[in-house]
């Protein structure tokens, strides 16, 4: 580190922060902890009685690290911390922001992680990048939002065949789509909020989108029971391939809602129900996702089922399967490893159903005593 350099290590999170006199610019830099990187930093701060005054608006923010080779998870883990965060990579080991304080306080989250991994971070503010123009750190973005919103319409597009299909025939038909449309509202507003500088691909998703919300508002809906006591001795019919959402759910309507409930497992496309069926978490279903609830939040809620040790699961079905972390509860991955490998080593749903049970029946007993 040249000598006319300050380093100050916050209290909270280890997080380095190189300040230099505005006299000056450097060409290159090394941490204490050895990580490089060839920039410029042109009058960020200077220093005066432990507090910090700006002298020149820095443009970008950068985050330099060094993650150990173990675990060796680590390193995809913190890469998806910072594809969620909107983070490009500029050099190697080298990830830019625009400036702000939303983007500061992410990037020290994720340092502050990968230096309790035992790795080295470093975050610091930049008015300029040696090698590479504003301009070209732009486009950096506008091509990592374009592919977002690039695979995103694909999605809107698929399900608004769907709805135009569904829209053709008589009686309620919105309600199967309520969910999956409410899904896709999420993962846009997520893109949007890391869009930093309004990639052309984020108009045309807002507008498709917005189109088929209208479109569902006008739409008939399902009306559904809400007595638990109207579903004795049904049979209640699912999507094939069941993970842990019909797994719980199918739990729940057994244990809750009808106990002498039969279970059938089909196609997910073009399934004709018979006559007293039930179906839950598939297209057009009686219950479904609704808004930003899972079927088994939406079963609950729908016929009041209130009992003690289920809220708890709800909250962890619900972050397996819609992968929000939403409630981050500390059992969520224990349990969604036991799932996977129910899932792997069973390929009958029957069987998963079985084993998924046992699961369930244990979670129930342990939260309702807690």
């Amino acid at each position: 580190m040249p000598a006319d350099a300050t380093m100050k290590t916050t209290k909270t999170n280890r997080i380095h922060l190189l300040i230099f006199p505005h006299t000056h610019t450097h060409d290159r830099f090394s941490t204490s902890d050895d990580t490089s990187v060839i920039s410029k930093y042109k009058r960020c701060y200077t220093l005066g009685r432990d507090v910090l005054v700006q002298t020149e608006p820095a443009t970008w923010l950068l985050l330099l690290h060094q993650i150990p080779n173990s675990p060796p998870y680590l390193r995809v883990k913190m890469w998806r911390r910072l594809q969620k965060i909107g983070a490009v990579p500029v050099k190697n080991a080298v990830y830019v922001l625009p400036r702000s304080e939303q983007t500061l306080e992410d990037f020290h989250w994720v340092a502050r992680e990968i230096l309790e991994s035992g790795g080295d971070a470093s975050v610091c503010e930049a008015s300029f990048i040696e090698g590479i123009t504003s301009r070209e750190i732009t486009a950096l973005f506008h091509a990592a939002r374009e592919s977002d919103y690039a695979e995103l319409l694909v999605d809107i597009k698929q399900i608004g065949e769907e709805l135009r299909s569904a829209s053709k025939e008589a009686g309620a038909w919105a309600s199967g789509l309520i969910g999956r449309v409410s899904r896709l509202r999420q993962r846009l507003t997520e893109i949007q909020t890391i869009d930093f500088f309004a990639a052309a691909g984020g108009k045309q998703a807002e507008a498709l989108l917005s189109e088929m919300e209208a479109k569902l508002r006008r739409a008939p809906l399902r009306k559904v029971q809400q007595e638990t006591g109207g579903y004795s001795g049904r049979t209640w019919v699912t999507r094939k391939g069941i993970h842990v959402d019909r797994i719980g759910s199918a739990w729940l309507i057994k244990r809750f809602i009808d106990d002498d409930a039969r279970f059938k497992f089909v196609a997910a496309k073009g399934y004709k129900p018979e006559p007293g069926e039930v179906r839950f978490d598939m297209f057009d279903a009686d219950f479904t996702h609704e808004g930003d609830l899972c079927t088994f939040e939406v079963l609950m809620k729908r016929l009041e089922i209130s009992e003690r040790g289920l809220r708890p699961i709800a909250e962890i079905v619900h972050d397996i399967d819609l992968k929000d972390a939403k409630f981050g509860r500390q059992e969520g991955p224990g349990v969604a490893l036991v799932i996977n490998a129910i899932c792997s080593a069973n390929k009958e749903d029957n069987d998963r159903l079985e084993r998924g049970t046992l699961l369930f029946d244990d979670l129930y007993e342990f939260f309702r005593k807690r």
